[in-house]
Formats: C-alpha cells, sequence, structure tokens
C-alpha cells in the first residue's frame, strides 16, 4: 500500500481493498478524511467493566467485560454443541453462544474465566437473559511484552460505532495504520480549516494534535482537548456558511412593500372586532420594517399554537398587496393549506372578493392551489396568480412547479419550515422579478442555540403570549397500567364534555388494520417508538381503528365517533372535518394529521393513547388543538410507560409546563438531537458528530460571533484558502442538505 497524504484519497490506499469495501458498504466511509472523522462513539478505561444491566435490545454494541465461567451443553440429542460464556460486570450478567463442534473446542481454550475481553455482536433475548449470538471479540490482556502492558495501561480505550462486519478494535487499527502514514509525511497534505489567529486565541490543538488526542489519547485530558478543537471545527464552518449566507441575501435587491395610507391594511385593521396583542404589534413593525427596506427581508417567526401567527403574517401580505405585489402561504400539507385558505378568506370578509358583486372597493382574491385540484380549477387558480387577480395565493408544494407564475411575487410565507428545504423555499422565491422577501413560520418553540444552527441564514421574531380568550390547558398523565381505574375515569371525563356541549379529539400513534402501508404513505404519521425498550415483547402502538371500534362500542357507546387518518382520501378527510367542525361528530379518533393546523373552538378534551410514543414537541402541537375558545381546555396523556423511566420523565415534563421553550430544552436533553433538527443534523457523514446544540451553547455562540468578524472583513475567505475547501466539502451537492433543515 502506498503512503497516504491527502484526506480525499481513497482508503483502500490505507487499509487494503476489502476492508475499504465493508468501510463504505456498512458504515458510509469513503475516504482518508472521513476515517479520521469517524471518532469513537465513547472511551472505556483499561480496568473498567461496561454496565451490562441496561444493554438496548437489537443493536450492535461493544463491552468491555469478564468472564466469570464457560461450560459446553449437548442440544439435539447430543448432535449439536453449543458452549455458554457468561460475562459479568461485577452486578450483571450477559450470555455469549457459540454453535458447531470446531467453533466451541476452540473458544473454549480461549475464552476462560477470569480473563478480559472486548465483545461485539447484536443483543438479544433468550429466556429472559440478554445475550449475544457467535460474537467477535479481542481478549485485552494478551499482551504479552512487558512494554506493550506498560505503554497502553491506563490508556483510555476507543470504542468506535461499529458493525457486525467490523468490529471497533479492528477500526481502532485501521485509524492507527492512518495516523501513522500521515505522522510520515509530516501530514502536510492535511489543511487546517480554523484560521492560525483565531486557533491561538481559543487555545486550541493544531489538527495533527488533535487527531492523535481523539483515536489514541493518553488521558481524559487528551479526550477532551480533542473535543473542544472538534466542536470548533464544526461550529466554525457552519457558521462562517450560514453568515457568507446571510451576507448575500442582505446584498440582494428587493422591490421595498410598504402599506398604502387608506389601503387593505388600514381597511383589514379597522374590520378586526379585537386589539392585537402587544406581541403582534411588535412582531408587526419589525416585519413591515424589513419589507420597507431594499434587501430581501429573511426572518423567522416562532410562536406557540394559537399566538397569532397567522393574523401576523395576513397583515404582513397585505402591506405587499398594497404595494402592488403578491404573497404566497406554502403549506406542508392539503389539509393545512385549505384550512390557510379558509380561515385567510373568513378573516378578510368583503376584503378577499376582489372583482366580486359585494366586495369591497380596496380588495384582493385568496387563491388556493394544491396537488389534487381538478383541471377546472387549477386552471383558475393558476390564471388568477399569473393575472395578479389574486393578490395572496395559499398552497402546498405544487406552488414550485415551473407552471405556477406570478404578475408581482413579493412575499414568500413558510409554514412550518422544518418540513421544507432552503432550496424549495428559494425556488419559489425566484418567481418574483427579484428576489421575493421571506417570512417563515413554525409552532415548534426552538432554543436559542438551535435557531442559531439550523435557522441561522434567519432573524427571528418570537410570539410568546397567548391573544385574549383563549384558555389555559391543563394536562394530566393517565398511567392505564398501574391505575386502569384512571382510564376509566377518562372516559367519563368524556362523556360529561359531550353532554356540556363540547367535543374531543382521541390520538393514536397507528392507523391500524393489517393492510400493508403503501410505499412513502401514512409512515411519516407513526412517530418512531420512543421509549427505552421496556421489555422485549412491547406490544405493537394502538391503533386509530381498533380503539373507534372499542370505544364506540364500549364506553363511549351512543356518542358519535368518527375517524381520520392519512389513508383517507383527501375529500373523505375535508368531510369529516367539515362534519366536526360544524358539531356533528362528538370524538374524532385521528393520528397526527390533526398535528398542526386544525381550528375547532369548541374542542376541549385531546386523549392521547401511547403518549410515549410520541415526541416531546409533536405532544405539545397535539396540546393545543384544545382550549382554543373560551372553555377551558384539557390534555390527559394515556401510557404503560413504567414509573420512573425515561419515557414517564417526558411525559411529567410535558404534563407539568404549557412553556414550549421550555419542553424544547428537555426534548433536545433527553433524545438524540437528530430527532429534533430532522435529517440535517443526524445520520450521515455530514452531521453533527461533536458538538451539542445544547451544552455546546457557548461554542456555538462566540463561533457565530468569529465568523460573522471574519466574513465582513474577507468574504471571499481568500486569507484562509482551507477554511473555503472545507466549506466546498460541507455545501457539496451531496451535503446540501446540512443547510436544508430536513
Amino acid at each position: 500500500m502506498g503512503t497516504v497524504t491527502a484526506p480525499h484519497d481513497p482508503l483502500a490506499s490505507v487499509v487494503g481493498g476489502t476492508t475499504a469495501k465493508v468501510m463504505a458498504a456498512h458504515l458510509d466511509l469513503h475516504t482518508v478524511g472521513d476515517l479520521l472523522h469517524h471518532f469513537p462513539r465513547r472511551y472505556a478505561e483499561r480496568g473498567e467493566l461496561t454496565s451490562l444491566g441496561a444493554l438496548p435490545l437489537d443493536e450492535h454494541v461493544t463491552v468491555v467485560a469478564e468472564i466469570a465461567d464457560t461450560r459446553t451443553r449437548p442440544f439435539n440429542n447430543g448432535r449439536g454443541l453449543r458452549l455458554e460464556v457468561t460475562l459479568t460486570d461485577g452486578r450483571s450478567k450477559l450470555r455469549l453462544v457459540f454453535f458447531g463442534r470446531r467453533a466451541v473446542h476452540h473458544h473454549e481454550r480461549v475464552l476462560l474465566p477470569g480473563r478480559r475481553g472486548m465483545f461485539a455482536g447484536k443483543v438479544s433475548r433468550f429466556q429472559r437473559d440478554l445475550q449475544l449470538s457467535h460474537p467477535a471479540y479481542e481478549l485485552l490482556d494478551e499482551e504479552s511484552e512487558a512494554a506493550a502492558v506498560e505503554e497502553f495501561a491506563g490508556r483510555p480505550l476507543p470504542l468506535y460505532p461499529a458493525c457486525k462486519q467490523l468490529e471497533s478494535w479492528r477500526i481502532s487499527k485501521a485509524v492507527a495504520l492512518l495516523l501513522d502514514s500521515l505522522s510520515a509525511t509530516g501530514w502536510r497534505d492535511v489543511s487546517d480549516p480554523l484560521p492560525e489567529a483565531l486557533r491561538l486565541r481559543r487555545a486550541l490543538p493544531p489538527l495533527p494534535e488533535a487527531f492523535e488526542k481523539a483515536h489514541r489519547p493518553r488521558t481524559r485530558a487528551d479526550i477532551a482537548d480533542a473535543r473542544s478543537r472538534f466542536k470548533w471545527d464544526e461550529a466554525f464552518v457552519l457558521q462562517v456558511a450560514l453568515a457568507r449566507r446571510r451576507r448575500s441575501g442582505a446584498q440582494q435587491p428587493a422591490r421595498p412593500r410598504e402599506p398604502a395610507a387608506d389601503g387593505l391594511l388600514t381597511a383589514f385593521d379597522a374590520r378586526l372586532p379585537f386589539e392585537l396583542t402587544e406581541g403582534q404589534r411588535r412582531v408587526s413593525e419589525e416585519i413591515l420594517g424589513d419589507l420597507a427596506a431594499e434587501h430581501p427581508m429573511h426572518r423567522l417567526l416562532q410562536g406557540e399554537v394559537g399566538s397569532g401567527k397567522t393574523m401576523v403574517a395576513l397583515r404582513a401580505m397585505l402591506a405587499v398587496a398594497d404595494s402592488g405585489g403578491q404573497s404566497v402561504l406554502l403549506a406542508p400539507t392539503e389539509v393545512l393549506a385549505q384550512q390557510h385558505h379558509r380561515s385567510l378568506t373568513e378573516m378578510l370578509g368583503p376584503l378577499a372578493e376582489g372583482g366580486m358583486l359585494g366586495g369591497a372597493e380596496r380588495s384582493t382574491r385568496v387563491g388556493l392551489l394544491t396537488g389534487s385540484m381538478g383541471a377546472k380549477a387549477r386552471r383558475r387558480a393558476l390564471l388568477e396568480a399569473a393575472s395578479g387577480e389574486a393578490g395572496i395565493v395559499v398552497g402546498t408544494h405544487a406552488l414550485i412547479e415551473d407552471v405556477v407564475t406570478f404578475a408581482d411575487l413579493g412575499l414568500v410565507v413558510v409554514d412550518e419550515q422544518h418540513r421544507f428545504g432552503v432550496q424549495q423555499r428559494d425556488a419559489l422565491r425566484a418567481k418574483g422579478e427579484r428576489p421575493a422577501h421571506l417570512l417563515v413560520m413554525t409552532a415548534t418553540p426552538i432554543p436559542r442555540t438551535v435557531a442559531m444552527t439550523v435557522f441561522g441564514d434567519l432573524e427571528t421574531s418570537v410570539l410568546d403570549e397567548l391573544p385574549p380568550g383563549r384558555s389555559p390547558i391543563a394536562s394530566h398523565l393517565v398511567p392505564a397500567r398501574d391505575k386502569p381505574h384512571f382510564l376509566a375515569r377518562t372516559w367519563e371525563r368524556v362523556r360529561e364534555e359531550v353532554a356540556g356541549g363540547h367535543q374531543i379529539y382521541v390520538v393514536c400513534p397507528r392507523i391500524g388494520d393489517d393492510e400493508p402501508e403503501p410505499p412513502g404513505k401514512g409512515r411519516s404519521e407513526e412517530p418512531p417508538a420512543e421509549g427505552e425498550g421496556e421489555g422485549a415483547e412491547r406490544r405493537p402502538p394502538l391503533a386509530v381503528l381498533d380503539i373507534a371500534e372499542e370505544l364506540a362500542g364500549g364506553p363511549l357507546r351512543g356518542l358519535r365517533v368518527a375517524v381520520l387518518h392519512g389513508r383517507l382520501a383527501p375529500e373523505a378527510k375535508d368531510e369529516v372535518m367539515r362534519r366536526f367542525a360544524g358539531g356533528e361528530v362528538d370524538v374524532l379518533v385521528a393520528t397526527t394529521v390533526i398535528e398542526v393546523g386544525v381550528n375547532v373552538p369548541n374542542a376541549t378534551v385531546m386523549v392521547i393513547m401511547d403518549a410515549e410514543r410520541f415526541g416531546v414537541s409533536q405532544l405539545h402541537q397535539l396540546r393545543g388543538r384544545v382550549g382554543r375558545g373560551s372553555a377551558p381546555g384539557l390534555c390527559l396523556l394515556v401510557t404503560e410507560a413504567a414509573e420512573g423511566g425515561a419515557a414517564r420523565a417526558r411525559l411529567e415534563a410535558v404534563a407539568a409546563t404549557t412553556d414550549g421553550f421550555e419542553l424544547s430544552r428537555i426534548d433536545l436533553e433527553q433524545r438524540r438531537e437528530g430527532d429534533v433538527l430532522g435529517r440535517a443534523q443526524s445520520g450521515g457523514r455530514s452531521s453533527l458528530r461533536m458538538l451539542s446544540v445544547i451544552a455546546d451553547e457557548e461554542t456555538i455562540a462566540e463561533a457565530r460571533e468569529e465568523a460573522g468578524a471574519l466574513v465582513a472583513d474577507d468574504p471571499e475567505l481568500d486569507s484562509a484558502p482551507a477554511l473555503r475547501t472545507a466549506l466546498d466539502a460541507l455545501l457539496d451537492a451531496e451535503r446540501e442538505e446540512f443547510l436544508e433543515k430536513g
């Protein structure tokens, strides 16, 4: 094998073709740079044993443990032989099993009681005990040379993200080969993305030293040094990318959009039957100020469910209409697009009847464009948009298609940003003669550092108060397994609310029936199970169709029960929602299809079945569907999660506070950040490897400051060619999703 010098060299040149193929296929590692950045998942002390009591079922693990005993057992009437090895951490046990006479005799000679080693395999359960079948292993006490023992004694032991085909210790050996090879060339072709002055100012180790400390640490202090260095690399490169994006956005020309003195916005404000909240007024002023500028607005509007974001967005759209321009409102689903279209039309009244009999003198039209519209309605919507007759056009992804044109597009409003990528919103903005202003709305509260990391190209406005007339929501946990009478009381409470003239949502994680899910459909409504693997035989999630039947024939017999889920045709969904909104249905049993945008002020109770299977922000969103009228809202979280477990703690946190920002922090602290941030920062090689958006708040804030200063002084990064190379790698076509937020 030749000497490796550069990060883009193929891995085969250092680890050989066979290992390189396995690394590419199973670990997504292709180049020298990829392997260098494949950091250990954790580090064990040489004398420390892994805790065996809490191993995750069905996951590939590497454990450091001691052999307690070994025994061979015949099976299959003596025709087969099985070796059972019991590992211990001093408290819990884990069984290893090997089959086949030759294998048994080989392993029996090596795996002797008292020896320690690393053991890797997939965790399964057999007769209530956890076990690894035919695991790979490497014994730790086999260094025969005294010098080797001396060298490794006391050193942290790196344990890598591994796979069945390639164990942690084999990855460790490959990395060692690579480091030796790079050292031999003096690391001459590995350039450092951090400007030298910044690195020295922040007292960070040089890149070669940081790689050595990450992969071959001598002490825990080495690991800490390496971590802080690579956290800075990640934070800084990403913040430079965002700073350059902000800068290029701020330099684009945009047409200023200002409301007319006696225009649509003035007429709309005069019709309002209530006062805007102080927050709505403040945020509206920020937005109207941005719209009046000669550069495009890039603003993120965060607000709790029901805080009045739509009202603020509508006022911005009317200001644009006053200046002769058009606005589009991009919604993630057809149900939500139709809901927005209805509510905007109702809010505007005669102001939305431009050119129609009875329309106000100054008025416009609100168009609707979705994928499932009939040809005639679609033609009319396209004509209204192209002619400028519709000052506001609401729609789904269908708006992005080439055939959709506008007379003068001035503002793009994106609802629920995490469902759209940067490219999609930019494609829509490009339909304007000059880049359109951009307002992104989200009801999922985002902690400050997440906003800096994921939405770092946007200015942020926050609506943090509810409009007058909104009622508080009480939330309670219903531990169905520990206290079945609480569940019985839940259904009694539902009957009482219906008797009082109100309506109820019951949400389940799954649709149900034995139909296979159509490809790409329905699955998104089923959030991943998030329990902590309590019990191997976890029952399937509760299903809408089963629960609806059970309730209608049992505790809610006599009430009008209907179902709503993603497999219904769009017309059927609309019909169910229309009947529910019109008071013709008492109890709606649904999936999370109701999570965003459904507005029924008469609904007062939300019962969430198998609540532990939903994420914190999802529970918070669902809860926001009730208490939208004058009667107080009630949210009941039904769960079988065991007391004291992480799932139960998460639900208790949701029940304890209605502050979405507090919950979003808890969400991030308790779960993998990738679940919250979307694919932009989970999974592939372009993920945040070292950086934690909660724990590393300070690093992110400081990196943003440093990045802003550098880009202001040197927008083209002429003084930092290695940084420019790192940015190109981050933003190449394959990794575009890093900034796309899902």
